[in-house]
């Protein structure tokens, strides 16, 4: 009765896993489907909650590669955006992301800045493009508050003749609120209607993060 049991259970398995086999390439075709031409065919979300972690390369006064991590939210205003003929919504995004550098350019030198942070606000439009249901496309442009903390009082002063010069006094001073303009391009992988991976790259830095889209 077991071994009788076990087949049929075996023979249930086997079928579930042909089944599958058999309708994968069916389901990845429909995932693949071009949707670019089909405005409003895309998943519908009131928000998108997107922690990152990003990399700055682009800070006109770092000397060096920040790293810190970071979220952005998202929410949609227009479901059909500028462009009414093809798939597209536009949303409004805002921000919070810290980065961190071990150096840093003041006066044409470089200066070892141990502790170097950069603390961004950004506010962006966010326009959307959807060319699969597996994958999407956006384009940020808009602006960004940010506060640059030197950290440490002392710096390390590489001069142009090579000596190294230690001078104190100047971190703190350096410290202070100010406003840039920001526009990155990115895109999404959509996993599943309520989560994507999501990247992008631009002013002021690069990141790559999760989606969510409840």
């Amino acid at each position: 009765m077991r071994v009788r049991t076990l087949k049929s259970a075996l023979k249930l398995l086997a079928s579930c896993l042909l089944g599958l086999a058999l309708a994968w390439p069916s389901a990845a075709r429909a995932q693949d489907r071009p949707i670019i031409k089909n405005p409003g065919d895309h998943v519908r979300y009131s928000v998108e909650i997107e922690p990152h972690l990003a990399a700055g390369f682009l800070w006109p006064v770092g000397g060096d590669v920040g790293f810190g991590p970071g979220v952005r939210v998202n929410i949609p205003l227009v479901d059909n955006g500028f462009v009414p003929t093809i798939n597209n919504n536009v949303a409004i995004g805002f921000g919070f992301d810290w980065l961190h550098y071990n150096g840093c350019w003041r006066n044409y030198a470089y200066y070892n800045c141990s502790n170097a942070n950069s603390f961004w606000f950004p506010v962006v439009m966010q326009w959307n493009f959807f060319f699969t249901p597996r994958w999407s496309a956006f384009v940020e442009p808009g602006f960004a508050m940010y506060y640059v903390d030197w950290g440490n009082d002392c710096y390390n002063v590489v001069r142009p003749n090579g000596t190294i010069e230690t001078i104190c006094g100047y971190g703190p001073g350096h410290s202070h609120f100010q406003f840039d303009p920001v526009f990155t391009v990115g895109g999404r992988f959509h996993a599943s209607e309520k989560v994507a991976i999501t990247g992008r790259i631009g002013f002021p830095y690069f990141s790559i993060g999760v989606s969510f889209l409840p």
